[in-house]
């Protein structure tokens, strides 16, 4: 009881119970949903959301938030196209300058929060504008379509059934990303500064380039999602990253990261990410607008904010009764 009892205490118990859950529940009415061909559609669709919701959750640690991950991840995606197609550039090569141009949009908007003061909010809503309009007059709201096949054959294949390819750079990330907030330096002081920003600055930590750095992963990561959907739709849509925002915070928040920083966790945002899409999937099978998807994902945060709010409160009370 006394294990049982700690590890209810952590941060992915509740969403890892919330997974098997629904794994019996919707695998009990209907068969289909463990089938290995459903299997490898869930990989492919946890596979880039994780990276859309890590790129989220960096910026939750700093105590931030970051609403322009999806033109972030869709200038990327558009450029990463446009550059195989027009320029004729090779796979790797464009992907390299697509990941760089996600983590210097990153920057810019990491930059002009520490130097201006003005809030996350304002400067990502004002950056979202911005490069949503590059990418769109990059592509006049037209698709490219010239995507080699090794590219198409990397976002839809198995190294392994049914193990897709691209569960392979996402498990990395979340190893790094693990590393970084756990044993890193600048994760410990991307989560002091969340924490409380005035003690992580009297302590000696740089506040401002702490904040850069976060927004330049958060813009790395976004961009890495960005290439990866190129590779499953097979196409570089202009749409890319419009339907990323809501996500993007859902599952940091279902688990168990709080918003106004200082605490996050690489494994049970996956989890929430696992969720996400289980519930998306079940809508499917069982011939449910998805478009309702939305709404439960509304829900969930909610559900997850007060939970969360809870337990504050728990803890509170018992520290002051400590006290």
């Amino acid at each position: 009881m006394g294990a049982l009892s700690r590890y209810a205490r952590t941060d992915w118990f509740g969403p890892l119970l919330v997974t098997v859950l629904a794994i019996v529940i919707v695998g009990a009415f209907n068969p289909s949903f463990l089938s290995p061909l459903n299997i490898q559609v869930l990989l492919l669709a946890i596979s880039i959301n994780a990276l859309i919701a890590f790129s989220q959750m960096i910026i939750i640690a700093v105590g931030q938030m970051n609403l322009s991950v999806g033109a972030i991840g869709g200038l990327a995606a558009i450029s990463f196209a446009g550059m195989m197609q027009v320029w004729g550039l090779p796979a790797p090569v464009a992907a390299v300058l697509a990941l760089l141009i996600g983590l210097g949009a990153g920057m810019v908007n990491g930059v002009f929060i520490a130097w201006t003061g003005i809030s996350a909010f304002v400067i990502t809503l004002a950056s979202l504008s911005m490069f949503k309009g590059i990418n769109l007059g990059i592509t006049q709201a037209q698709p490219f379509y010239g995507i080699p096949d090794a590219v198409k054959a990397f976002g839809n294949t198995t190294f392994i059934d049914p193990l897709p390819w691209l569960v392979l750079p996402t498990a990395l990330v979340a190893v790094g990303l693990w590393f970084l907030l756990n044993r890193q330096a600048l994760g410990r002081f991307i989560l002091a500064v969340g924490g409380n920003q005035h003690a992580a600055e009297l302590s000696g930590i740089s506040v401002g380039f702490t904040v850069v750095a976060a927004h330049a992963i958060s813009g790395l990561l976004a961009a890495l999602a960005g290439i990866l959907l190129v590779a499953r739709l097979q196409i570089g849509q202009p749409t890319i990253g419009d339907d990323w925002l809501i996500l993007s915070f859902a599952a940091p928040v279902i688990g168990g990261a709080v918003l106004s920083g200082g605490h996050v966790s690489v494994s049970a945002t996956l989890l929430g990410v696992v969720i996400v899409a289980i519930i998306t999937q079940a809508l499917v099978l069982f011939n449910i607008d998805p478009f309702l998807v939305q709404v439960v994902l509304g829900v969930l945060i909610l559900w997850a904010v007060g939970i969360n709010r809870l337990r504050e409160l728990r803890l509170r009370k018992a520290a002051a009764a400590g006290a």
